[in-house]
């Protein structure tokens, strides 16, 4: 595998603030990539022939962007409704009539203005596939329209259960069951892989999807992905468990897939690299690599959204998790709005040395531009320099405005807009040697078997293998692995874990297992869809 990055970035901000004698300076404004991996060639974010989907199917695709990293619809209540984060009331800032207070707590309802975002994201996203659908497709785009459209339903099944089943633009149906939904996503993606059923020994031969690493666009191993997940969740979705499906679907993207985990020597420039601070890195290595703004065609990455300041907007985490003097650390051209801070005792499962640890968050006290104290002159704490501190005082109503560890994961850079440059993965490798250790071990009664897997991850992140493991142990490193990836609550569903209490957190009811089918579709389905149960 090859994998070269070059690139050349001189901002006029810095030339003019270090060549202030040479007014007549020629400034460059130039990115140059070239990647090449088995065969694709990549040049300034394109490959030969085209990467990203055009035609009828584009606008399919750029619906998966609404919703999926930022604020106010299905990242935020994945998020907030577990334990990675909270959003604490602060002051006068975040109270937004509570609806955040009761997602921590679990004492949400119908009325939540979140819970109709996620439901007219995820039904947006259906029209446009059927309308494309409708206005007729080559066969390949065709089994990628309804891919799309199964993963727009599993996230439904997975947040809400019983929705309709909708197949054609301006349609309606009857509400349908959980395993009714369940039965839709899994005769869709079976169709598209041409298969009848996912075996031990599958032949993908009949199948029209492409085999090739453009991650913007759905293979067989992005169809794959999704039935894995789709069949590690069945016994939640469906009473059944799917196990083996499971490990099967699994076990052949990573038997197959031209993916590799991202590690030593898999690096690309840190565009958060301030020039005047020698601490921060030049380049950004292995898993934090993955998610960096110039994550574009990771070799990690199976099925990717992409994300872009300009053109593919819609990914904030840089103004939802900063507090406002921040900006003045990477010049971002907007205050940021303080509001997601990781909980205490989440940060904590992570061992002091483990490299997700380093990229997945900040912490401590911030310094500015060039490397001097960052100050807060509205500073709620006796500290005037901004320090981002673990520990949380309460939910609220007076969170300390620097309490919690702040996500980076998805890193940031100079100069950045409100608007991030980073791909989310909605499949990655990594996440597929995670559903394989755990179908395999379940299926088997036997947590040994998930080592290899955990082990290949945690020598990624430059930690030293367990010898030993059990399904605690197993939910703890699926969390560090995972975190930030919108799959903490069905993880923590699937484990048992969403009724347990954690930071001011007291609720154990299980019916919020399910969200509530937002109030809105109810009053305007003229008595077609009925509400879950418990709200």
């Amino acid at each position: 595998m090859k994998y070269i990055r070059k690139t050349t970035l001189l901002f006029g901000m810095l030339a003019i603030a270090f060549s202030c004698t040479d007014l007549e300076e020629e400034l460059e404004d130039e990115l140059t990539i070239e990647f090449s991996d088995d065969g694709v060639t990549v040049i300034d974010g394109a490959t030969e022939g085209g990467i990203l989907p055009s035609g009828t199917l584009n606008a399919s695709y750029n619906r998966l962007r609404n919703g999926s990293a930022g604020h106010g619809s299905y990242w935020s209540a994945q998020t907030v409704s577990s334990d990675e984060a909270q959003v604490g009331q602060k002051g006068g800032d975040w109270f937004d009539g509570g609806i955040w207070l009761r997602m921590h707590r679990h004492t949400f309802g119908s009325a939540n203005d979140t819970f109709n975002n996620m439901w007219n994201d995820a039904y947006g996203g259906i029209g446009e596939v059927n309308l494309a659908l409708e206005g007729g497709l080559a066969p390949e785009e065709e089994a990628q329209a309804k891919t799309i459209r199964a993963f727009f339903y599993w996230r439904l099944l997975d947040s809400f259960g019983r929705v309709k089943i909708i197949t054609t633009s301006g349609g309606d149906a009857p509400q349908a069951s959980r395993q009714e939904v369940f039965d839709f996503v899994e005769s869709e993606l079976l169709g598209a892989l041409g298969i009848p059923a996912v075996t031990a020994t599958l032949d993908l031969s009949g199948s029209v999807l492409g085999t090739g690493s453009e991650p913007y666009i759905v293979n067989q191993y992005a169809a794959l992905g999704l039935l894995a997940k789709l069949y590690l969740n069945a016994e939640v979705y469906t009473g059944t468990p799917r196990w083996e499906e499971a490990d099967w679907a699994a076990t052949y993207i990573i038997d197959n897939g031209p993916y590799q985990l991202c590690g030593a020597g898999c690096s690309v420039p840190n565009l958060a690299k301030r020039p005047a601070v020698d601490s921060d890195p030049e380049t950004l290595e292995g898993y934090a690599a993955v998610f960096a703004p110039n994550n574009q065609f990771n070799p990690e990455m199976i099925w990717s959204i992409r994300y872009d300041a300009a053109s593919a907007t819609g990914m904030n985490f840089v103004q939802m998790v900063l507090h406002g003097p921040s900006q003045l650390t990477y010049g971002l051209d907007a205050q940021p709005w303080n509001g997601y801070q990781v909980l205490e005792e989440f940060y904590n499962t992570y061992e002091d040395g483990d490299a997700r640890k380093e990229a997945s968050f900040l912490v401590g006290p911030q310094t500015d531009f060039a490397g001097s104290a960052l100050l807060d002159f509205a500073s709620d704490d006796p500290e005037l320099q901004v320090n981002y501190t673990p520990a949380i005082n309460e939910l609220e109503p007076n969170s300390i405005r620097e309490s919690g560890a702040r996500m980076k994961k998805f890193s940031f850079q100079l100069f950045g807009r409100q608007d991030m440059n980073n791909d989310f993965p909605i499949f990655r490798l990594g996440q597929v040697h995670l559903i394989r250790a755990e179908a395999r071990s379940r299926a088997a009664a036997d947590w040994s078997l998930a080592l290899p897997d955990v082990n290949a991850l945690r020598d990624r992140a430059t930690l030293a293998p367990l010898a030993a493991i059990d399904a605690n142990g197993f939910f703890d490193e699926r969390g560090k692995e995972m975190f930030q990836e919108s799959s903490r609550r069905t993880d923590m569903i699937r484990f048992g874990k969403f009724q347990d209490t954690w930071f001011e957190k007291s609720n154990t009811d299980p019916t919020r297992n399910l969200f509530p089918i937002p109030q809105p579709q109810i009053d305007a389905a003229a008595g077609s869809l009925t509400q879950n149960p418990g709200y």
